[in-house]
């Protein structure tokens, strides 16, 4: 159980550090999102959404391997992914990349619906 929570852990937390590479610049960011960001205040937030998408996964990361985190790595987790995917659909009129972003959170969810539902299961039957 716990090799299956930390693996899936991992992979919710690789899916966050993925857009990390945007701190680099408005071109890294383009090819991510697919979209231009001429606008310098763009492109400051973009890259500082990087960061600390990086912090997050990093956070994830380091709590696939404590137990103890992990409930607060669900909850972290869930709320990044849910938030982004409800703005995206609320909005509507995104771009293929922006859709690939979207297809890969929803993956990230059910991954870590899993992970929180293998915890509770573990802490259920200590």
């Amino acid at each position: 159980m716990e090799r299956c929570i930390t693996g899936l852990l991992v992979l919710v937390a690789v899916i966050h550090l993925l857009p990390v590479s945007g701190v680099l610049g408005s071109e890294r960011l383009a090819a991510l999102y697919g979209m231009s960001l001429d606008e310098p205040n763009l492109e400051i937030l973009m890259r500082h959404r990087a960061v600390l998408f990086g912090l997050l996964g990093l956070f994830m990361m380091y709590a696939a391997f404590k137990p103890a985190l992990q409930p607060m790595a669900f909850i972290a987790g869930f709320i990044s992914l849910v938030s982004f995917i409800a703005l995206a659909w609320s909005v509507g009129g995104y771009n293929e990349a922006v859709r690939r972003v979207v297809f890969v959170d929803i993956i990230a969810i059910v991954a870590l619906g899993l992970a929180a539902g293998v915890y509770a299961i573990g802490r259920h039957r200590r």
